[in-house]
């Protein structure tokens, strides 16, 4: 099978990231590069709270963060080494950038959080089971954790991804067209979600449940995860640590994330947080069945141009009695 365009897209990333990296040059010794996206929760707080920074420099390491719009051109960066490791990431994500042949370990995920997905309708649509958006024209974000929802949720339904119209959007276009009526479905994740049931009423007609668990992974080049396991150990107790934060303060999360979050309301940012696990734990090898079924089902449907063993990958695991 020929390669896919989509992967094809990421090989074409790769190759403008190493690009990128000639130009900029080596990264200075005793630096932590840290690619995170607006969506990465607990490293978006870590960030706003300096912990890591204070944490790091007892060692002499600084720590310096870069945006990225989305999860793929995030690991494409860290598979050319102009970031060190990378915030959490859709379970979708690391699927493409392992048959793209990208060199990462996964060192950390959160655990599932399947409420945190959703397939929404209009308050007064007349869809009310998963079969019936036979037919429908359905946004969702290609590639990402929600894409694998939908095609999960069809399958439950006896339904061909055939059968449905398919509008890939990325969040923000999926939201306008869903506001507008342009299509009779929107699949998206947290705070989306949230925002789309507080501000339009939108109604859930499945959630991953059953479905889809969307667990969000961590990962580093695994070149850094050999030679600096040490700051990987002290990420990994800062991810923890805040997960816990989040959890038992979750006012206080809410106004800090908000802001960062195109200043969505504090109620918004709680309820969308309270379906997030955001437990932070170790990734075994021997648990990435998920993973598998993810790159079995996007092969099946052209997105890969070949199978890909999700279990073919590093993993490093945080020695525990030090944490």
């Amino acid at each position: 099978m020929s390669r896919s365009p989509f992967l094809r897209r990421f090989a074409v990333g790769l190759a403008a990231s190493a690009a990128l990296l000639g130009a900029l040059g080596a990264h200075a010794e005793g630096t932590l590069r840290i690619g995170f996206q607006k969506s990465s929760t607990l490293l978006t707080i870590v960030k706003a709270q300096g912990t890591l920074e204070r944490e790091l420099g007892k060692q002499g390491i600084k720590v310096s963060w870069h945006e990225f719009p989305s999860g793929l051109p995030l690991l494409e960066s860290l598979n050319v080494g102009n970031v060190d490791l990378s915030a959490d990431v859709a379970d979708t994500v690391p699927v493409f950038a392992q048959a793209a042949g990208a060199q990462l370990t996964y060192f950390a995920r959160e655990t599932p959080s399947p409420t945190a997905q959703s397939i929404l309708v209009p308050e007064d649509s007349p869809l009310k089971s998963l079969a019936d958006l036979k037919g429908k024209r359905v946004a969702v974000t290609k590639a990402a954790g929600s894409h694998y929802l939908l095609i999960a949720a069809l399958a439950k339904a006896g339904l061909k991804f055939s059968d449905i119209q398919p509008a890939y959007l990325t969040p923000a276009d999926g939201r306008a067209a869903f506001e507008n009526h342009k299509v009779d479905a929107w699949v998206t994740w947290d705070p989306y979600v949230a925002s789309a049931q507080r501000q339009q009423h939108a109604r859930v007609l499945a959630d991953g449940q059953g479905l889809a668990s969307y667990q969000r992974y961590y990962l580093a080049s695994s070149d850094y995860a050999k030679v600096h396991p040490e700051v990987l150990r002290q990420v990994f107790a800062e991810l923890q640590k805040t997960g816990r934060w989040v959890k038992e303060h979750p006012a206080d999360a809410a106004k800090l994330l908000g802001p960062l979050w195109g200043n969505l309301d504090a109620a918004t940012v709680e309820q969308a947080n309270a379906r997030r696990s955001y437990d932070v734990q170790p990734v075994r090898a021997d648990g990435l069945e998920e993973q598998q079924r993810i790159a079995d089902a996007f092969y099946a449907q052209g997105l890969l141009p070949k199978p890909v063993d999700a279990h073919a990958v590093q993993v490093w695991q945080p020695d525990l009695a030090r944490n």
